[in-house]
C-alpha cells in the first residue's frame, strides 16, 4: 500500500463522516455535493433515488420531517474501505441512527421514545468514484437490520 492509497482511504472515510455530519446539521447543499451526478441511493422502504436532483429533493423532504438540525444523529462506525482502482473504491459502514428529539407527527420517532432514541441499525454499502480530483459517493445501499430486518445479502461481500 502506498502513501497515496492511504491518503485516498482517509479522504473516503472523511467523505462518509461528512455525509453523516451534513445530514445531521441539515446542510443540504454540502450533503448533495458529496454525490456524483449519476449517484444512486437504495434506501429500502424509502425507495431508490437516482441522480443528484432526485437525491436533493428526497433529502430535503427527509430533513423537513426530521425537524431541526441534530434532532437526528447518524453514527457511522466500523469502516471497511477498499480501493478497487485508481479512481474507484468500495466501503461498508455500520449505522446507528438515533433520534434525540422525537417527531411522531412526521413519522420520525423511535420505538422507545426519549427513553431509548434508537431508530435504526443498518449497514451502508458504498461505491465511490473520484471526480475532478475529489472522492464522491457514486452508489449507496442501506441494509436495514433493526427494527425491521430487510437484509438480502451484501453486494460486495469482500
Amino acid at each position: 500500500m502506498t502513501v497515496d492509497d492511504l491518503l485516498a482511504l482517509e479522504e473516503i472515510r472523511n467523505l462518509r463522516h461528512g455525509y453523516a455530519a451534513h445530514l445531521d446539521a441539515q446542510d443540504l447543499d454540502a450533503l448533495v455535493d458529496l454525490f456524483t451526478d449519476d449517484a444512486t441511493c437504495e434506501f429500502g422502504h424509502y425507495g431508490t433515488w437516482t441522480g443528484r436532483e432526485t437525491i436533493r429533493n428526497n433529502y430535503a423532504a427527509v430533513i423537513q420531517a426530521l425537524g431541526r438540525p441534530f434532532d437526528a444523529m447518524h453514527v457511522v462506525t466500523n469502516p471497511w474501505v477498499r480501493l478497487t482502482g485508481p479512481e474507484t473504491a468500495r466501503g461498508r459502514w455500520y449505522l446507528i441512527d438515533l433520534l434525540p428529539i422525537q417527531h411522531p407527527e412526521t413519522g420520525f420517532a423511535s420505538r422507545g421514545g426519549h427513553d431509548n432514541p434508537l431508530l435504526y441499525l443498518g449497514i451502508y454499502e458504498d461505491d465511490y468514484r473520484k471526480v475532478d480530483g475529489r472522492w464522491k459517493i457514486a452508489a449507496v445501499k442501506l441494509h436495514f437490520l433493526w427494527p425491521q430486518h430487510a437484509f438480502d445479502g451484501l453486494r460486495h461481500p469482500r
